[in-house]
């Protein structure tokens, strides 16, 4: 029994070395996320996914697969899916001839779960487990790193057309987790490489930006917060901050699943009460606020894995110390996310008529 198994980190290649074997074998280590180097063709990811299985069949694996300029694997059969925009878009567009008032709309909606099925079964296809999809971020037109992978500027809007993607998700075997809590797409910084600041009031963040993360309280299965500061509500980015994902997100919007920590890796996770920090102490800074598992990217690639050791050394010391208790509450939650049944195989989901028919529904 797992008393808690935190840690989601990378693999270098297309397959597993002896000392990647050995890092997912360790208790703290929940899951693997990965990347385009993890990529050559559908056969080679299937492997890979086998192997990952085969060390731990309970560890989580995970990808950043959106659509638009999001999508980790592209070739090889892969749907190219349309940016998220395109859905929203599609929701302002005209009637059609003889359509009533709100028909986009609804065409919107079901093109959404069209595409939620089409991104959830292929990537079930080739063994993984759960893309970090949908995103709920509001485009204010504003910012670089969110532009057009958000759907719509309209909370409301993008709740719907979220809830279908999840809907498509979820007949395809695969579970959810909205980003980046409690919105990142009002500041032009990109977090990846400086700290952003958002400076609006929580009764705005509350009343816009959040507002999909109460409407989706029963849907949602995992959350993801925004390396991004609001000082007006707390001097630490959304994701090491015990006012946002405990007051804020479980108690005040009602949230019962997952949090994972955006990627460690970031410069945004690097600063906490304006100081350095190392992985170690970033992951428990998260922790600590509230988080469920800590997300640590792209260090497989550094010296031969280094900060990965070194991530699990130190917080294996931690729990040894009594500096952090693992949490049975978190396990339950990372383990909700697998996957019940395996996914169709990919010569059989090609002819599905459900398959067929999500691909012609697309915009």
């Amino acid at each position: 029994m797992h008393q808690h198994a935190p840690l989601i980190i990378d693999v270098a290649g297309h397959s597993l070395t002896t000392a990647e074997r050995q890092r997912l074998a360790h208790p703290l280590v929940g899951g693997v996320i990965l990347f385009a180097r993890n990529w050559q063709d559908r056969a080679q990811l299937t492997r890979l996914c086998r192997q990952i299985k085969a060390v731990r069949p309970d560890l989580l694996i995970a990808v950043d697969h959106e659509g638009g300029r999001v999508q980790r694997f592209r070739t090889d059969g892969f749907t190219h899916l349309p940016p998220m925009a395109a859905f929203g878009a599609l929701w302002l567009s005209a009637p059609k001839k003889g359509e009533g008032e709100g028909g986009p709309a609804m065409r919107a909606t079901n093109a959404a779960t069209a595409a939620g099925y089409v991104l959830g079964a292929e990537l079930r296809a080739c063994g993984v487990d759960l893309s970090f999809a949908p995103v709920l971020d509001l485009d204010y037109g504003e910012s670089s790193v969110i532009g057009d992978r958000a759907f719509a500027r309209d909370p409301r809007v993008v709740t719907l057309l979220a809830q279908s993607l999840m809907l498509g998700l979820q007949q395809s075997g695969m579970g959810n987790c909205g980003k980046h809590f409690p919105g990142h797409g009002f500041v032009k910084a990109d977090s990846h490489l400086a700290i952003p600041v958002d400076n609006r009031s929580l009764k705005v963040i509350l009343a816009e930006d959040a507002a999909p993360y109460g409407w989706l309280s029963s849907s949602l299965q995992a959350v993801m917060p925004a390396h991004v500061i609001y000082p007006k509500v707390d001097a630490r980015p959304a994701g090491f901050s015990q006012r946002w994902l405990q007051d804020v997100l479980r108690h005040q919007l009602g949230f019962t699943g997952a949090i994972f920590s955006d990627d460690l890796s970031m410069e945004a996770a690097r600063h906490i009460d304006g100081r350095d920090v190392s992985f170690a102490e970033a992951a428990l800074a998260a922790l600590t606020a509230g988080g469920d598992m800590v997300v640590l990217c792209n260090q497989s690639v550094v010296e031969g894995g280094a900060p990965i050791d070194a991530a699990i050394e130190d917080l294996s010391k931690a729990v040894i110390e009594g500096h952090w208790q693992p949490n049975p509450a978190s396990e339950e939650r990372r383990l909700a996310l697998l996957p019940r049944a395996a996914g169709m195989y990919w010569d059989t989901l090609m002819v599905s008529e459900r398959y067929m028919h999500a691909l012609g529904t697309l915009p």
